[in-house]
């Protein structure tokens, strides 16, 4: 492979200057703030365009379907191993940035937030997988651990809006957008100012369908990204989920905070389970994460009628195990594919993963309106479960 050569063999034993890391996951941080810019102003959009409750659903599922176009669109024309990696991050997230910027100024009309929010999405398929493509092009080893500082900072970056709804509470809602906006921005311009490019591989001639189908011929490809959409099966609903399994028992600003939390903990086991990866591999990682979060959808029956002290401990190790294993899965695959079509296998996975999280969504959320919660949580098992037998041949030996 390309990278086989003198000089590629000499930057991958370059040791990584120190502020590459910090400055990635600031930069993911930042700019992955622009995913929930609407959902933190929703009532005050509500009221101002007279939207239904429904609303902020259709709003979330525009995103995720905006994003899932762009994964595609980037992984088929290999946009980020083409064309310098941190340039493609710098101009989605001043784009995303635009986009959030013209729906605080433009006339508010559903139709045009409708498309503003769809095309954040598809620019944000240039932040978030590109990011892990920038960091795969720094770390060939260690790498399980960066991608979990990084998942980690996807998570505060996607809580971030709520954060500036709670801090400025008598802004109008356009100017907590304008704040999204700047800091969206200012990441993407961080990332491009302090992080240099890596050498590359010769840019492809065409679309990279050769490297792309390592994903279901090469068997620890295979693995890692089922193991991944089982994952996916999951993460988001859950996510989505949150706030109703808390209302069972709470309601108001101690709904709030407990979903915060229980959302936020997520964070903390994806620092975790980066350093426990040294020791014990990428792979074995992501399986005990995997296979805990499973369980906690499996045991879901018995905790929601359980005290409020088992209840809590249940939710929080839910939240806590749910996220983790995703850059661990992440890592694994950009370990695994051709080095020349890094950028586009993982974009293109997770425009897959992402796929599923809206069938995911979609289903949970319309049966959660006439099934209990303690009946439909448990089959969120059912990706857990898929994910630990796809991703066997990776159990096998240490990863």
């Amino acid at each position: 492979m390309a990278l086989n050569t003198p000089l590629a063999a000499a930057a991958a034993d370059a040791p990584v200057p120190r502020r590459i890391l910090p400055v990635i996951t600031v930069s993911q941080f930042a700019s992955t703030s622009l995913w929930f810019a609407v959902n933190a102003v929703m009532p005050d959009l509500q009221r101002e365009l007279g939207l239904p409750a429904q609303a902020v659903g259709s709003l979330t599922s525009v995103v995720q379907m905006g994003f899932i176009a762009g994964t595609l669109v980037f992984a088929l024309l290999a946009i980020a191993d083409r064309w310098s990696a941190r340039l493609v991050f710098l101009l989605c997230a001043l784009a995303g940035a635009a986009c959030t910027v013209a729906a605080a100024l433009l006339p508010p009309s559903w139709t045009l937030l409708l498309a503003l929010r769809g095309l954040t999405g598809f620019f944000l398929a240039g932040i978030y997988p590109v990011g892990m493509k920038i960091a795969a092009s720094w770390w060939t080893r260690g790498l399980g651990n960066a991608l979990g500082l990084m998942v980690g900072a996807l998570m505060l970056g996607t809580a971030a809006p709520h954060a500036m709804r709670a801090l400025g509470t008598h802004w109008p809602w356009q100017q907590v957008m304008l704040c999204v906006a700047a800091l969206a921005a200012a990441g993407g311009l961080l990332l491009y100012a302090l992080v240099p490019d890596k050498p590359r591989p010769p840019r492809p001639a065409g679309l990279h369908f050769t490297g792309l189908s390592c994903i279901w011929r090469d068997v620890k490809v295979r693995a890692s990204a089922g193991g991944y959409f089982g994952h996916m099966w999951e993460l988001y609903t859950f996510w989505v989920l949150v706030p109703a399994i808390v209302g069972t028992r709470l309601a108001g600003a101690a709904q709030s905070w407990m979903s915060f939390a229980v959302i936020g903990l997520g964070a903390v086991g994806s620092v975790l389970g980066g350093l426990a990866v040294r020791r014990l591999g990428s792979a074995r990682v992501a399986g005990f994460f995997i296979a805990c979060s499973g369980a906690c959808c499996l045991l879901s029956p018995w905790a929601i009628q359980a005290s409020d002290a088992v209840f809590a401990l249940w939710l929080f190790a839910w939240g806590f195990t749910v996220s983790p294993d995703s850059p661990q899965f992440s890592a694994l695959t950009a370990a695994n594919a051709p080095r020349e079509a890094v950028g586009s296998v993982l974009t293109l996975v997770n425009c897959v993963g992402f796929s599923i999280s809206v069938l995911s969504i979609e289903l949970f959320v319309r049966l959660a309106q006439s099934v209990p919660l303690a009946q439909l949580l448990p089959w969120l098992g059912l990706g857990p479960i898929a994910g630990l037998v796809l991703m066997r041949p990776l159990l096998r030996t240490r990863h």
